[in-house]
């Protein structure tokens, strides 16, 4: 077990390098250079392309190498694919006066990682037993963070001391990391039927048949996600009114921030194993309203730098605990011979909620002002977390045995005949 959850450390964490640093250090350097807010704002619209991902992802589950490795053999490429996106910024010294083809590449690159999470998520779906969930989507969520830091700080301060060529090099290696982990990687072999290419995108929306699934994913999901996205939405532009700078706000909220969130992410996996999803939920929800509230001065126009960090900081590290659950319980749903496209369907729909808290939070702030914002948000999380406590009592699902027992190979023709 301990050999899988590094292998999908090296997969997450290699796959966010280059999101962070396109989405981070990108836009640090190419604000630098003098790239106006409105072309910034276009660059950011690649990141468009995640939430759509489960349109292709039942391709990944229908097509596949027997020999390779059914979802090894799309990593390989997707991993060369990654590096070699990167690679292509190499020319391009000068970004700020070359926006058109960094704006190509960076969109190519945001579809190979988009894909290759597909396929790593598949591959943790049918890899990890039950018990072991909560630690491998705490791996994941921690690892979002961790690319944040890399690609989004450290490659910046490379890029501030040494220039472009060393920045997008060191990307790359770290990236290559991956590449070399999904090469020694032995992927168990498929024992259920390939379902065909109709079946497999009637997966898209037979995963909602399972019992509790809809309550899970209409109801649970965005209560949470909404409402803590709303008050997330809230920070930078209360840091503004604040009068805090933009070279602040970015270190803060894109590194500082990061730390905590990590070591969070990683605990929370750890304790969904000993409290139960429930458990940690109720925790995370806990502590995303006491933070919300925390937050309450900076929505009033006061931030002090030492405050106003620390309940950042709490803020994150508890949005982190909430979503380490919810991604627990939506692998929980995801079946083995459509691993990738149940767990990105599910979880697609809470990008596409957290996309659409940020707009509403916004809004409502025009109109009511960031204090009552903050406060209806903690309404939402509370009764999201009282929603998600009643399902996990309702639904208990039972344990899921690893890839290659008996046990397995049942569920698995299961799983081929609901899809």
């Amino acid at each position: 077990m301990k050999g899988r959850l590094g292998t999908l450390t090296a997969l997450y964490v290699t796959q966010y390098l280059g999101v962070g640093f396109i989405t981070v250090g990108l836009t640090a350097i190419l604000r630098d250079g003098g790239t106006s807010l409105e072309t910034l704002a276009l660059l950011q619209i690649v990141g468009l392309i995640w939430p759509i991902k489960f349109l292709w992802a039942p391709v990944l589950d229908r097509y596949g190498s027997r020999h390779r490795g059914h979802y090894r053999s799309w990593l390989l490429v997707l991993q060369t694919a990654l590096v070699l996106a990167l690679l292509a910024l190499l020319p391009f010294s000068r970004p700020a006066e070359q926006l058109g083809p960094i704006v190509a590449i960076c969109a190519a690159f945001v579809f190979f990682s988009a894909t290759q999470d597909i396929a790593a998520d598949a591959v943790a779906v049918r890899l990890l037993a039950e018990s072991a969930r909560g630690v491998g989507n705490g791996i994941q969520v921690a690892a979002s963070y961790l690319g944040n830091l890399l690609g989004g700080g450290a490659c910046v301060l490379v890029y501030d001391r040494f220039g472009w060529v060393p920045a997008i090099g060191l990307l790359a290696g770290l990236t290559a990391v991956g590449l070399v982990v999904v090469w020694r990687f032995r992927e168990p072999a498929r024992i259920d039927r390939v379902a065909r290419m109709a079946t497999a995108y009637r997966a898209l929306l037979s995963v909602f048949g399972q019992p509790g699934c809809r309550w899970w994913t209409f109801g649970v999901v965005p209560l949470v996600y909404v409402g803590a996205g709303m008050a997330y939405a809230l920070v930078t532009p209360a840091l503004v009114d604040a009068g805090w700078s933009l070279g602040r706000i970015g270190v803060v909220t894109g590194v500082v921030t990061s730390v905590p969130a990590i070591v969070a992410g990683l605990l929370a996996g750890l304790g969904v194993r000993r409290f139960g999803r429930g458990g940690v939920l109720v925790a995370g929800g806990a502590a995303l309203a006491l933070s919300t509230m925390l937050l309450l001065p900076l929505m009033n126009g006061r931030a002090p730098l030492g405050g106003t960090v620390a309940a950042l900081c709490c803020f994150l590290a508890a949005y982190t605990i909430a979503n380490v659950v919810l991604y627990t319980v939506n692998m929980d749903y995801s079946r083995p011979g459509s691993g990738g496209t149940d767990f990105t369907v599910l979880s697609s729909f809470g990008l596409v909620c957290s996309f659409v808290a940020a707009s509403v939070g916004l809004a409502a702030a025009d109109w009511f002002g960031y204090p009552a914002v903050a406060i209806a948000s903690i309404v939402l999380v509370v009764a999201g977390v009282a929603a998600g406590l009643a399902h996990q009592r309702r639904f208990r699902r039972p344990p899921t045995p690893l890839v290659g027992t008996r046990e397995q190979r049942s569920a698995t023709d299961g799983a081929a005949s609901v899809a």
